[in-house]
């Protein structure tokens, strides 16, 4: 619900915006969007990816100009050219990438570049020190200004960042996926943190594609689709799945059809297998045709493992696949065995972003495309074509560079990179993260679909609908350790946490 304050009579606009219109090569990023924030309002502003939400926040933020349209921020015309100018007009930006240095003090994050200073231009500490425990002060955290950044939990690292916008006056903060990296404990303590602005008076534009954090935070939401705006809504009384019709357009699949028998042999073995100090002697196996979910808090181990088995990190055990032993420590010779890898970053593991799409399809069996020792460009274009149709990642161009794509057909990137290399098992850590409800609902029917081809999937996420939905048995990791497991049947999140947590026996 609106706040009291906002909801008793009619207030003037934190932030106005009327007809802008943003437009590339090509591309018609933003179409006549109009847009409103009030005073002490949580705005959450949702659509896929694609549809034109980041542009959107860099023309608030100064990155981008708009071509057409007006925008106000506290009655007052709005036309920022750089960051600077939305920072002096009470506008600031936290993002999913924090933007700090690690090896300085909070105090020194806080205030860098604006310093109090004594006569002669040195840095006056005790009233740089007392300045940032002003601003902690306000937003209830108990953070030291003199600790050091890079010694702060990620959430401690969170909340920083939106401290500093506060010690530049920012009366409107935009939120763009700031819970991409939190716990759900640390996500708890984020909406804390937000409703603590909240009432006192802060605006915010919240960004997610988590559409439970909409539901539990925000006041209104409002849609973007294909750079236009299809609607705003007040968040109570409105119903998920009319929030997620009018983010795609079209009905979503609710649940994946149910799973084929798998096989009886194992495709993938995993025998006592240990990996510095995060991965502890576990055994595991996934079946052709089988969907195992690995579940766990952060840091239990799950990406540890799925590197150690992919031959990413160093491990001790056996690693078997289709009953023949995999080699330690070689990425090569699991891709020669047949194992893909999907990392839970995948612009910066997964993806080469300036590369073509083709050159980064093509990139993990590049024999496959080559001319007595050279690349061939024709034989890439058409090797790729049918898996851009087959995934339908749009657009459907071999030649467009990566990193000019939305998040979600970026993964299907890395999911076609993976299937041109006819991988039988597939390591996929965080598939759906930072894509779209549409794209995730894309990507997991294709993930049901290899399994019933004969592929063994191993599925890490921290989404634990998500892991749910998905799959056929649920392996709970707790601190390295392999600690339950939970057929589909019987798998709840309550069970998923409490092996998670030690609340149970395992």
């Amino acid at each position: 619900m609106l706040p009291s304050s906002v909801a008793a009579e009619p207030v003037s606009p934190a932030l106005e915006v009327r007809g802008v219109s943003k437009a590339f090569p090509g591309v018609q990023a933003l179409r006549d969007v109009d847009f409103t924030l009030l005073p002490g309002e949580v705005h959450a502003l949702v659509g896929e990816n694609g549809a034109g939400k980041s542009t959107f926040v860099k023309i608030l933020t100064g990155a981008l100009t708009k071509d057409a349209g007006v925008m106000r921020v506290f009655g007052r015309p709005y036309e920022p050219r750089s960051p600077w100018d939305a920072l002096r007009a009470g506008i600031g930006a936290i993002y999913q990438e924090f933007n700090l240095v690690p090896h300085l003090t909070v105090a020194e994050n806080l205030f860098l570049g604006r310093e109090p200073r004594r006569v002669g231009g040195l840095v006056n500490w005790r009233r740089l020190n007392a300045m940032a425990k002003e601003v902690l002060s306000r937003l209830g955290l108990p953070l030291s200004p003199k600790a050091y950044v890079a010694d702060l939990s990620v959430a401690g690292q969170q909340m920083v960042e939106i401290a500093k916008a506060l010690s530049v006056g920012a009366r409107i903060l935009l939120m763009d996926e700031p819970s991409a990296a939190l716990t759900e404990h640390d996500l708890e303590a984020l909406f804390e943190q937000v409703r603590r602005l909240r009432s006192q008076g802060v605006s915010i534009i919240y960004i997610s594609h988590r559409l439970a954090e909409v539901f539990n935070i925000a006041d209104r939401a409002t849609v973007l689709r294909d750079g236009e705006v299809v609607g705003t809504r007040s968040v109570a009384g409105l119903e998920e799945m009319e929030l997620v019709r009018m983010m795609v357009g079209r009905e979503v699949e609710a649940g994946l059809p149910p799973a084929a028998t798998p096989s009886v042999e194992p495709l993938l073995q995993v025998e006592r297998v240990s990996s510095g100090r995060r991965v502890r002697n576990c055994t595991l196996q996934v079946r052709a045709g089988e969907m195992v979910g690995l579940g766990g808090l952060v840091g239990s181990g799950r990406t540890e493992l799925a590197r150690a088995i992919f031959g990413a990190a160093p491990r001790t055990g056996k690693v078997l696949v289709a009953g023949r032993p995999l080699p330690p420590g070689s990425p090569r010779a699991a891709i020669r065995a047949g194992v893909g890898f999907l990392p839970e970053d995948r612009k910066l593991q997964g993806l080469l972003l300036r590369m073509l799409v083709r050159e980064n399809v093509t990139l993990a069996n590049i024999r496959a495309v080559a001319r007595q020792g050279f690349i061939s460009a024709s034989r890439e274009r058409a090797a790729v074509r049918p898996f851009i149709a087959d995934l339908q990642i749009r657009p459907p161009e071999t030649d467009r560079a990566v990193m000019y794509l939305s998040g979600g057909n970026q993964q299907k990137v890395v999911l076609a990179k993976w299937l041109f290399t006819r991988s039988r098992v597939l390591l996929l850590d965080e598939p759906t993260r930072g894509i779209d409800v549409g794209a995730k609902a894309e990507v997991h029917l294709l993930m049901r679909r290899l399994a019933d081809q004969g592929a063994a999937l191993l599925v890490i996420s921290s989404e634990l609908p998500e892991l749910l939905k998905v799959s056929d048995r649920i392996l709970v990791m707790r601190e390295g350790n392999i600690v339950g497991e939970l057929a589909r049947q019987e798998a709840t999140e309550e069970k998923v946490m409490a092996l998670a947590t030690g609340a149970v026996a395992p």
